[in-house]
Order: C-alpha cells, then sequence, then structure tokens
C-alpha cells in the first residue's frame, strides 16, 4: 500500500469526516421569532426588587422557550413588548433596544426586567443549538466554582459554625456588621463587638480557612475606617460595602486608608454605575451580579472590565435561575470568582426541579443546553401575558450598517 493512500484510506479518513461534521455550537440556529412573553409571580419572591424571584419566559415559534427571573410585572410587561417579532437569538441587539427604548437610561428597577428577559433569551440559544451558555461564551476558564457561605447555619458559637462552614468544602465564612444592641444602633459600640466577632471567626476557619464580612453600608465613615484597621491581622478575604452606595466616589478616599481588600457592587446596576471604581482600582471585588446589571450581556461586559484592571468577581446571590446564569458567566472568567451561597447550600425551590448544581461548598458547571434550568410553572401564578404587535413608545434610529443608536 502506498503511503498517501494508507493515509487517506486510515488515519486520517477518520480525522477528516469528524471535522467534517459541524459541533453543536456550529449548527446552524432556526430562523425564530419571539411570540409572547409571560411573568409569572412567585410566592416566595423577596419583597425588594433587586432580590426579585419572580418568573419571566419567552416564547418563540420554533417551539423553543426561555427562562429568566427578575423583574416586576409593570417593568416586564413594557420591556417584553418591545421584543414581540423580534429574533431572540440577537442578544445584544435586544438588550440595546429594550435600554435604550424609552429614550432614557434604564434605571435598576428596569434594569432587573431587562436582564430577567435577557436570561431567557441566552437560554433560548443555548438549547436552539443544544449547548449550555458557558460554551457560548467562550468555554470555561475553571472546573468549578468556589463559594462563601452567608448565613451558615448556627453551630453554637461563632467558632464552631465558622469552622464548620469551611470544613463543609465552602471556601470562605461571611459574616456582618453586628446588629443593634437594645434597640438604637451605635455604630461605634458595633464595631468594637464586631472586633471580637471577627477574631472568633479567624480562629474558626484556621489558617486555610478564608472569611470576609458585610457592612452593609451601615457603618459611618470614620467607623468603617477604624473596623477594617481593626481586623487587618484578621486578613479577612474582602469587607463589603463599608459606607453608603449613592456616591462611589467616596472610595476614592477610602482606597487611601484601607488595606484589606475592598467589594463593592450589590446595589449597583450596569457598568457606568462602577467602571470608575474598577478602572482607578478603588476596589478589589466587583459584587454587581444577575440580573440586575441587565443580565448575561451586560455581565460579560463588565467581566471584561474587571479582567483588564485586574479585579475579581463575588456577585451577590439573587435567586435559583439568576446564580445558574451566574455559574455559566463566572465559569468562563478567567480572574478570581467567588460566588455567595445562602446557608448550607440550595433550599427546596417547587417550581424548579433543576436549577444549578451545588455540591461540597462548590457550584458545578453541567453539560445541559441553556442555561440547565427546569421550569414547573404549576407553583406559580401567572400575572402577565404580552402577545401582539411589539410596542415601540418612541422611533428606533439605526446606523447605515444597521446597528442601533439613540433617538
Amino acid at each position: 500500500m502506498q503511503r498517501r493512500s494508507f493515509l487517506r484510506n486510515g488515519w486520517l479518513a477518520p480525522a477528516a469526516a469528524a471535522l467534517a461534521q459541524p459541533s453543536p455550537a456550529q449548527a446552524k440556529i432556526p430562523k425564530m421569532k419571539i411570540t409572547r412573553v409571560r411573568f409569572y409571580h412567585n410566592p416566595n419572591s423577596k419583597l425588594l426588587f433587586n432580590q426579585s424571584m419572580h418568573i419571566v419566559t419567552v416564547e418563540t415559534d420554533a417551539g423553543i422557550t426561555g427562562i429568566g427571573e427578575g423583574g416586576s410585572k409593570d417593568t416586564v410587561e413594557q420591556c417584553g413588548a418591545m421584543l414581540l417579532g423580534e429574533d431572540p437569538t440577537r442578544t445584544d441587539r435586544l438588550w440595546q433596544m429594550m435600554y435604550r427604548g424609552y429614550f432614557y437610561p434604564a434605571g435598576r428597577e428596569k434594569l432587573h426586567a431587562l436582564g430577567a428577559l435577557d436570561l431567557a433569551l441566552w437560554d433560548i440559544k443555548g438549547k436552539a443549538l443544544g449547548v449550555p451558555v458557558w460554551q457560548l461564551l467562550g468555554g470555561l476558564s475553571r472546573d468549578h466554582v468556589e463559594c462563601y457561605s452567608t448565613g451558615y447555619p448556627r453551630q453554637g458559637s461563632l467558632r464552631e459554625t465558622a469552622k464548620a462552614c469551611v470544613e463543609a468544602g465552602f471556601r470562605a465564612f461571611r459574616t456582618s456588621v453586628a446588629d443593634a444592641a437594645g434597640g438604637a444602633f451605635n455604630s461605634r459600640t458595633a464595631v468594637t463587638r464586631t472586633f471580637e466577632h471577627c477574631r472568633e471567626i479567624r480562629d474558626g476557619v484556621g489558617k486555610d480557612g478564608d472569611w470576609c464580612i458585610d457592612y452593609h453600608t451601615r457603618l459611618d465613615l470614620p467607623d468603617a475606617v477604624r473596623l477594617s484597621t481593626l481586623i487587618e491581622d484578621l486578613e479577612p478575604y474582602f469587607v463589603e460595602d463599608l459606607v453608603r452606595s449613592e456616591n462611589p466616589g467616596v472610595y476614592r478616599e477610602v482606597r487611601n486608608v484601607v488595606k484589606v481588600p475592598i467589594a463593592v457592587g450589590e446595589q449597583f446596576g450596569d457598568r457606568w454605575d462602577i467602571n470608575e471604581m474598577i478602572e482607578n482600582r478603588w476596589i478589589d471585588y466587583n459584587r454587581v451580579t444577575i440580573p440586575n446589571c441587565g443580565g448575561i450581556t451586560e455581565f460579560m461586559k463588565l467581566a471584561a472590565i474587571c479582567e483588564t484592571h485586574y479585579v475579581g468577581l463575588t456577585p451577590h446571590f439573587t435567586g435559583p435561575v439568576s446564580e445558574a446564569a451566574l455559574v455559566h458567566c463566572c465559569g468562563v472568567f478567567s480572574g478570581p470568582v467567588l460566588m455567595e451561597m445562602t446557608g448550607a447550600g440550595p433550599r427546596n425551590e417547587p417550581h424548579l426541579p433543576q436549577h444549578f448544581d451545588f455540591r461540597n461548598g462548590k457550584l458545578w458547571p453541567n453539560e445541559r443546553p441553556g442555561l440547565g434550568v427546569e421550569l414547573d410553572t404549576r407553583p406559580l401564578t401567572l400575572a402577565a401575558e404580552v402577545t401582539g404587535d411589539p410596542v415601540r413608545p418612541t422611533p428606533m434610529f439605526f446606523r447605515p450598517d444597521g446597528s442601533i443608536t439613540n433617538w
């Protein structure tokens, strides 16, 4: 047998045949249009709009339905009406349409609804291609996502609770500034009590464990600086939300006097809320989360800014569908990541037979298509249904290449 013939008929033929077969991610997405948006009221949702766990679905004429989470009835109706008749796979274009569609930039309330719908759009795209969303975002950079626990079940003393948390597989135990004693919150005495708690926690997690603390914007600036100084030798993984969030520029001064790692962003929305804090390295970790920022489309742009400036991701926990989405986003990020998990692990969600995969204190990517979430609407209440013709309250202006600009 000639060498060329051997290679063609032997080794190379199967390889060439394999290469000729399109991978699922290369498969052609079917032509689709959005036909209906539904908003389901979740009785277990928190009352805070920016921690809404209500469910949103986006339906298509191809029979593929995407699942999202967040928003309120009125904001989802308003954003969802702009999507009708559109191609659900053009996620960035639809994000721009919803964000700019009422001329004024979307506030944080509307961003939450926009983010819920964006999750559903990415879910549709992954399901249409038969791949998990992390595959569409560039593939995994990490094998799993490490977590810290907020509100780990009490095991006696703080020391014993922190020790149990780390032994359960969590990277870190999270605490907060001491609550008010006797009805009134005294910022100065709270610092003293909190410092004692932090020493106990550091002893509990041990030299190989980590801990972090949320100031909850409770402290006045001098006391936030004082607590940060007191706990330096205890080496927290991060201190979070040291002062009120209305004026991000205050962290220019905070950064100059606080040496421990700073995490901020839980109360923020899109990248314009926090970009200067990242670019100027006033913070070490970005806590902006999904769907608060506007969903996966916006979160990945935020992640790119963070990677550029060596800032890590510690997203705030919102709801189980959003947490599932964050595993996809954080799984493809090359910088430091630490995800928040409430308690010792996920609680039972009757409307979600399947959401994120959690074990041994960690979140694990999976191979399920889309977000990997399964929805049962029976425990929920259908509160809104958006169908018919699209609603465009202001004209949409397009550049010569078809991209959207402001009206």
